[in-house]
Protein backbone atom coordinates (compact mmCIF):
# COMPACT_ATOMS: atom_id res chain seq x y z
CA UNK A 1 0.00 0.00 0.00
CA UNK A 2 2.65 2.52 0.86
CA UNK A 3 4.21 1.69 -2.66
CA UNK A 4 1.47 3.10 -4.47
CA UNK A 5 0.85 6.34 -1.95
CA UNK A 6 4.06 7.14 -2.68
CA UNK A 7 3.92 6.62 -6.10
CA UNK A 8 1.50 9.01 -6.56
CA UNK A 9 2.59 11.20 -3.94
CA UNK A 10 5.67 12.00 -5.82
CA UNK A 11 3.79 11.86 -9.51
CA UNK A 12 1.18 15.55 -8.08
CA UNK A 13 2.98 17.72 -8.47
CA UNK A 14 4.20 16.88 -12.08
CA UNK A 15 0.86 16.25 -12.76
CA UNK A 16 -0.67 19.42 -11.22
CA UNK A 17 1.73 21.11 -13.84
CA UNK A 18 0.40 19.20 -16.58
CA UNK A 19 -3.34 20.36 -15.58
CA UNK A 20 -2.18 23.68 -15.34
CA UNK A 21 -1.03 23.99 -19.30
CA UNK A 22 -4.18 21.90 -20.63
CA UNK A 23 -6.19 24.09 -18.54
CA UNK A 24 -4.78 27.61 -19.71
CA UNK A 25 -4.22 26.11 -23.87
CA UNK A 26 -8.14 25.35 -23.55
CA UNK A 27 -8.77 28.98 -21.62
CA UNK A 28 -7.02 30.66 -24.17
CA UNK A 29 -9.39 28.85 -27.11
CA UNK A 30 -11.81 30.94 -25.48
CA UNK A 31 -10.38 34.30 -25.46
CA UNK A 32 -8.93 33.70 -28.88
CA UNK A 33 -12.45 32.98 -29.94
CA UNK A 34 -13.66 36.74 -28.28
CA UNK A 35 -10.85 38.09 -29.50
CA UNK A 36 -10.04 37.59 -33.04
CA UNK A 37 -12.77 35.47 -34.57
CA UNK A 38 -11.33 32.27 -34.12
CA UNK A 39 -13.00 28.90 -34.41
CA UNK A 40 -16.22 29.70 -36.30
CA UNK A 41 -17.67 33.01 -34.02
CA UNK A 42 -17.19 36.34 -34.91
CA UNK A 43 -14.87 38.79 -32.99
CA UNK A 44 -16.22 41.30 -30.24
CA UNK A 45 -15.32 44.80 -29.63
CA UNK A 46 -12.11 44.95 -27.12
CA UNK A 47 -13.25 47.53 -25.32
CA UNK A 48 -16.76 45.75 -24.75
CA UNK A 49 -17.60 43.29 -21.42
CA UNK A 50 -17.10 40.53 -23.92
CA UNK A 51 -13.83 41.74 -24.90
CA UNK A 52 -12.52 42.50 -21.93
CA UNK A 53 -13.33 38.63 -20.77
CA UNK A 54 -11.79 37.84 -23.97
CA UNK A 55 -8.05 39.74 -23.11
CA UNK A 56 -8.86 37.81 -19.53
CA UNK A 57 -9.63 34.53 -21.04
CA UNK A 58 -6.31 34.64 -23.82
CA UNK A 59 -3.54 36.67 -21.89
CA UNK A 60 -4.64 35.02 -18.89
CA UNK A 61 -4.46 31.54 -19.95
CA UNK A 62 -1.60 32.11 -21.91
CA UNK A 63 -0.10 32.99 -18.42
CA UNK A 64 -1.23 30.12 -16.86
CA UNK A 65 -0.16 27.88 -19.73
CA UNK A 66 3.91 28.91 -19.36
CA UNK A 67 3.44 29.02 -15.74
CA UNK A 68 4.32 32.70 -14.43
CA UNK A 69 2.38 34.38 -12.15
CA UNK A 70 0.33 31.80 -11.76
CA UNK A 71 -1.27 32.16 -8.33
CA UNK A 72 -2.25 35.90 -8.91
CA UNK A 73 -3.74 34.93 -12.53
CA UNK A 74 -5.72 32.01 -11.40
CA UNK A 75 -7.48 34.16 -8.62
CA UNK A 76 -8.09 36.24 -11.15
CA UNK A 77 -9.25 33.84 -13.66
CA UNK A 78 -11.75 32.93 -10.85
CA UNK A 79 -13.55 35.59 -10.23
CA UNK A 80 -14.41 35.97 -14.07
CA UNK A 81 -15.82 32.31 -13.94
CA UNK A 82 -17.78 33.05 -10.95
CA UNK A 83 -18.44 36.61 -12.70
CA UNK A 84 -19.60 35.29 -16.06
CA UNK A 85 -21.66 32.18 -14.36
CA UNK A 86 -23.94 34.91 -12.33
CA UNK A 87 -23.99 37.23 -15.76
CA UNK A 88 -24.58 34.65 -17.85
CA UNK A 89 -25.72 31.50 -16.79
CA UNK A 90 -27.48 31.70 -13.75
CA UNK A 91 -30.80 33.63 -14.70
CA UNK A 92 -31.25 30.72 -17.17
CA UNK A 93 -32.05 28.45 -14.41
CA UNK A 94 -30.47 26.85 -11.06
CA UNK A 95 -29.26 23.44 -12.28
CA UNK A 96 -25.37 24.32 -14.33
CA UNK A 97 -26.19 21.24 -16.82
CA UNK A 98 -29.43 22.85 -17.60
CA UNK A 99 -28.27 26.61 -18.32
CA UNK A 100 -24.69 25.51 -19.94
CA UNK A 101 -22.93 26.82 -16.96
CA UNK A 102 -21.18 23.73 -15.76
CA UNK A 103 -17.95 24.71 -17.81
CA UNK A 104 -17.96 27.96 -15.85
CA UNK A 105 -18.06 26.31 -12.34
CA UNK A 106 -15.89 23.31 -13.07
CA UNK A 107 -13.28 26.34 -14.05
CA UNK A 108 -14.16 28.58 -11.41
CA UNK A 109 -13.29 25.88 -9.07
CA UNK A 110 -9.77 24.79 -10.94
CA UNK A 111 -8.58 28.30 -11.35
CA UNK A 112 -9.59 28.49 -7.36
CA UNK A 113 -7.30 25.66 -6.75
CA UNK A 114 -4.60 26.20 -9.00
CA UNK A 115 -4.33 30.00 -7.11
CA UNK A 116 -3.78 28.04 -4.00
CA UNK A 117 -1.60 25.16 -5.64
CA UNK A 118 0.64 26.84 -7.61
CA UNK A 119 2.40 26.72 -11.15
CA UNK A 120 3.78 23.17 -10.06
CA UNK A 121 7.45 21.76 -11.15
CA UNK A 122 7.13 22.61 -14.92
CA UNK A 123 6.53 26.42 -15.50
CA UNK A 124 8.55 29.52 -15.38
CA UNK A 125 6.96 30.39 -11.76
CA UNK A 126 9.32 27.62 -10.64
CA UNK A 127 12.43 29.04 -12.81
CA UNK A 128 12.16 32.26 -11.44
CA UNK A 129 12.57 31.19 -7.89
CA UNK A 130 15.14 29.23 -8.23
CA UNK A 131 17.13 32.45 -9.71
Amino acid sequence: MSDRSSFWTRLAPYLLSILRFFIGFVFMQHGAQKLFGAFGHDAVAWGSLMGFAGVLEFFGGLLILVGLATRPVAFILSGEMAFAYFMAHAPAGFWPILNHGDLAVVLCFVFLYLSAAGAGPWSVDRLLRRR
